[in-house]
């Protein structure tokens, strides 16, 4: 990903970062109390991280098992900003790290066993939604700028658009004229900014892909697509997700600009 501020990818490429007890440490530092954040937000993930078979359930640590986690995520790692970790993970890999059984783990000897067992992570994803209060200003906020909802009628000038951008940015954006809903911001009549949503985990959730050609970057076009296209699913019913690596400072302070707040990091095992 770039690191320009009008320019967000909230991609399929989860990480976090490494767990070592420094990192730790440093992120615990960091701990603040949770936001107010919808219940469909907190219920998902909830739940997500308590499937299977629940191994250490700790205030600031959990564990669990489970047999049916897809072939990219057979390890995942959340940690919200109240500094509570979630982890999930097929049994194998749990046993393969020394947990096979309901034990009593700290966070720090998950990290460990990992090491141990030659398992590593991919990299950080921030998570970013909005609260209740910044959800319903959106909603309450005119749109601005030259914005409106893509169709199949607009195919013409989508694959113009892709054609201006580059293969690497057009595989980190993953936006898609076929997904749920589609939206697109114009220059003079030019297509030159598109973001894209799809269900996420088949929750009440909407995930977000963006992309602002290069030479109409740092013109807002992101910061009023972000905001039109999640207005849009809110008020479809849907709460809106905005996912961008850890790494990428550019697109995390294109979140709060666009009225979100950090809600913590979602991490997958290394491919």
């Amino acid at each position: 990903m770039t690191a320009h501020p009008d320019y967000l990818v909230a991609s399929f490429r989860p990480g976090f970062y490494s767990g070592s007890v420094c990192a730790i440490t440093d992120y615990l530092e960091q701990i603040e109390p949770m936001p107010d954040f919808s219940p469909i937000v907190t219920d998902f993930w909830r739940t997500y991280f308590r499937r299977g078979t629940v191994l250490h359930d700790g205030a600031d640590f959990q564990l669990a098992a489970y047999p049916d986690l897809d072939d990219d995520g057979q390890l995942m790692v959340l940690r919200t900003v109240d500094g509570k970790a979630s982890v999930s993970l097929v049994p194998e890999l749990a046993e393969r790290a020394g947990f096979g059984g309901a034990q009593s783990i700290s966070e720090e000897d998950f990290w460990a066993g990992l090491d141990e067992a030659g398992i590593s992570m991919h990299g950080a994803d921030n998570l970013f939604y909005f609260t209740d209060d910044a959800r319903e200003a959106l909603v309450a906020t005119a749109p601005t700028g030259d914005i409106r909802q893509l169709t199949a009628d607009d195919e013409a000038i989508f694959q113009a658009f892709e054609s201006a951008a580059s293969e690497q940015d057009l595989d980190d954006a993953q936006v898609e004229l076929d997904h749920w809903a589609v939206f697109g911001s114009f220059d003079n009549g030019r297509l030159v900014a598109v973001s894209s949503i799809y269900q996420w985990e088949d929750a009440a959730i909407m995930d977000l892909g963006v992309l602002t050609l290069p030479i109409f970057r740092g013109k807002g076009h992101a910061q009023r697509l972000v905001r039109a296209v999640f207005r849009y699913a809110c008020a479809q019913g849907y709460e809106p997700q905005y996912r961008c690596q850890v790494t990428n400072t550019a697109s995390s302070a294109l979140a709060p600009a666009a009225g979100l707040t950090l809600f913590g990091t979602f991490d997958v095992i290394a491919g």
